[in-house]
């Protein structure tokens, strides 16, 4: 079991490197690292540059705009160019028809997508840690040392939202052995969690708000407690994602 997990991961990070996946990812993620700081730092010059014929009086940016930009950069455009890239994780193996050979040799399904969730899993930590540190480093050469309160949990949330979303997507294109309905079970999801945030007493265990929501650690406008129930459950929820991937699959006629 482990040799087989270990071969299979290598061959997905091969397969990541040989489609180019593993190199977008990381290369727009620290595009997004280097711009957050930068806009936050030149949006006040740019709309003065812009002759409305208004006034325009914008307050002196400072590291909380940095942050707030690079919040707004990872769970929108972040999100959506991990969930495009990772659509195919699973339904390209059903069209290709590679895991065929594997299976029929004695390969266990279970590590199958133990091993594709794991290997997409580290290449999503890699490009988040990637882009969080260069925003770290840009923030602190425009504004300076900057402490952080919460900062695990205040930059944890989003990656723990991205895991969610490559679970999602594995499930979803083992039920439908196809990009679109990987794409639409993700979809799906999402709309259904947000839907959720808008009843009060069920937001607080929404992992919908680990996507941005824990800003407000920084803006000294939340508590930890606050997200720390949202956290569990979309740690719990990620892990049921590919626990119940499992069991499509294992049921799955490749």
């Amino acid at each position: 079991m482990i040799r087989q997990f270990q071969a299979l991961s290598k061959k997905e990070f091969y397969e990541s490197a040989a489609t180019f996946r593993l190199y977008i990812l990381l290369a727009v993620f620290l595009l997004f690292g280097m711009l957050s700081p930068l806009i936050a730092k030149a949006t006040p010059d740019l709309l003065a540059a812009i002759d409305t014929g208004m006034v325009i009086e914008m307050p002196e940016p400072t590291a909380l705009d940095s942050w707030t930009q690079f919040f707004k950069n990872v769970a929108q455009m972040g999100m959506i160019i991990l969930v495009i890239l990772y659509s195919g994780i699973m339904s390209n193996e059903f069209s290709k028809g590679t895991l065929v050979n594997l299976l029929t040799k004695g390969l266990s399904r279970s590590v199958v997508i133990l091993a594709k969730f794991v290997a997409a899993s580290i290449v999503w930590l890699a490009s988040y840690l990637i882009c969080l540190g260069t925003c770290w480093a840009y923030t602190i050469y425009f504004w300076g040392s900057v402490e952080i309160s919460n900062a695990f949990l205040t930059f944890a949330a989003p990656w723990l939202f991205g895991e969610i979303l490559i679970a999602l997507l594995m499930l979803g294109g083992t039920i439908f052995s196809n990009v679109y309905g990987s794409l639409f079970t993700c979809f799906a999801a999402v709309v259904v969690l947000n839907a959720i945030s808008l009843i009060p007493k069920a937001s607080r265990y929404n992992p919908a708000s680990l996507a941005g929501g824990t800003l407000a650690l920084i803006a000294g406008a939340g508590e930890p407690s606050q997200f720390i129930p949202a956290m569990v459950v979309g740690a719990v929820l990620a892990a049921g994602l590919v626990v119940a991937t499992i069991e499509v699959f294992k049921r799955k006629r490749v």
